[in-house]
Parts: structure tokens; C-alpha cells; sequence
């Protein structure tokens, strides 16, 4: 018997949810678990200090809990479906995340961080920033959310395929099952998709994909 492919344990879940069994819901979301933290944290990384200020898990926290209530409204018609409305929430907190810290009152963009040496009661001088808005800071934060935005305005195939190799890091040969085309035919989309980021972004993407 071959061994099942993340795609396969997927399937099944949702036809025990369709089939009332609430507990696939929480499997479900767990298939979902180990992608969403590795992009929260790998975003994060560019955010210079601002993760003092938010730990990661409160973000792959917050964002478990957008997908799982959305899975309470809806119920996937099959792991394709599963996919895409999972990146699509992924995709959402990393972009509120992003604009949260990234706006003009921001914490990325506003924090002051005291000096070495200074009392706390203090003043602090003019311009003793906290390094986030120097390295990693609002410029970079921008750069994340319209990255994610981007991704968004993809063409339909372009953008189903970033999702599924990008969000969730399946192999091109599950993708192309799942989405019922060639591998050569993935890769072609994604090929198209990378272009087209890199020409929006200048060839500067905040994250390698």
C-alpha cells in the first residue's frame, strides 16, 4: 500500500467533517500548523525588533483561530477547496499583521526605545528609535503586505499554485494532482507567477520563494 500524501490525509478529514465529525476540524487546521508558523516566523525575521513587541506564537495563535472559525462557516467541498481557503486566511493575518505595525501610528514605525545609560523616568533625546524602523522597519513591513497583496491579484491559476507551493509547501507533483494538471503544466504557472512578482517588486521579493 503506498504511503498517503499530505493531499490524501486531507481528503479524508474533510469527509469526516462533511460526515458530522467535528474533530476533523482541529486535524484539519493541524495540517495547516506547521506551514503558518514557519511563515509567521519568517516574517517576522524581517521585521527587525518588532518581535519584541508581539511573540510569534500570538500571531500563529490568532491565525489558527481565523482559520478554524472559518472552517465552523464553511465546509470545504474537498482538499482543493481546504487549500485555498486556508491560504487565504494565512495570507490575511500575515497582512494585518504587516499593516498593523507598518502604519503611520504603527509600533514599527513609532516605538521609542530607551538608551543604554538613561534613567527610565528620563527623557528620551530626539531620535533614539528602536532599530525597527532603521533595519526590517516600515519600509520592509510595507513590502511584506503588498507582497501578499500581490499575490492576490495573481491570475487564477498563478495565484492557486503559489498557494499550494508557497503556503503550504506541497511538492509540484501534489499540486498538480491536486488541481487535476501536468507537473510541467505547474511549473509553468509558477514559473509565470515568480515573474510577474519579481517585475512588481523589482526583482526584490521580501521573502525567497
Amino acid at each position: 500500500m503506498s504511503e498517503q500524501t499530505q493531499v490524501d490525509v486531507v481528503q479524508a478529514l474533510i469527509v469526516r467533517l462533511q460526515q458530522g465529525d467535528d474533530s476533523a476540524r482541529a486535524e484539519l487546521i493541524n495540517c495547516a500548523c506547521d506551514r503558518l508558523m514557519n511563515l509567521t516566523r519568517k516574517v517576522k525575521r524581517s521585521f527587525g525588533r518588532v518581535q519584541r513587541w508581539e511573540q510569534t506564537e500570538d500571531v500563529f495563535q490568532r491565525a489558527t483561530m481565523r482559520l478554524y472559525h472559518s472552517l465552523e462557516k464553511v465546509t470545504p467541498n474537498d482538499s482543493r477547496h481546504f487549500y485555498r481557503l486556508a491560504a487565504m486566511q494565512i495570507r490575511r493575518e500575515l497582512i494585518d499583521l504587516t499593516r498593523h505595525y507598518s502604519g503611520p501610528q504603527g509600533m514599527g514605525g513609532n516605538h521609542a526605545t530607551q538608551m543604554v545609560g538613561s534613567s527610565s523616568d528620563s527623557p528620551l533625546p530626539h531620535g533614539a528609535y528602536d532599530a525597527a524602523d532603521q533595519t526590517g522597519g516600515p519600509s520592509q513591513l510595507n513590502q511584506w503586505s503588498e507582497f501578499h497583496l500581490a499575490i492576490e491579484q495573481l491570475p487564477d491559476e498563478q495565484r492557486e499554485v503559489t498557494e499550494l507551493l508557497f503556503y503550504h509547501e506541497l511538492e509540484q507533483a501534489e499540486a498538480a494532482e491536486l488541481m487535476g494538471v501536468s507537473v510541467r503544466t505547474i511549473k509553468r504557472y509558477w514559473r509565470d507567477a515568480k515573474l510577474s512578482l519579481y517585475e512588481t517588486f523589482d526583482g526584490e521579493l521580501p521573502g525567497s520563494m
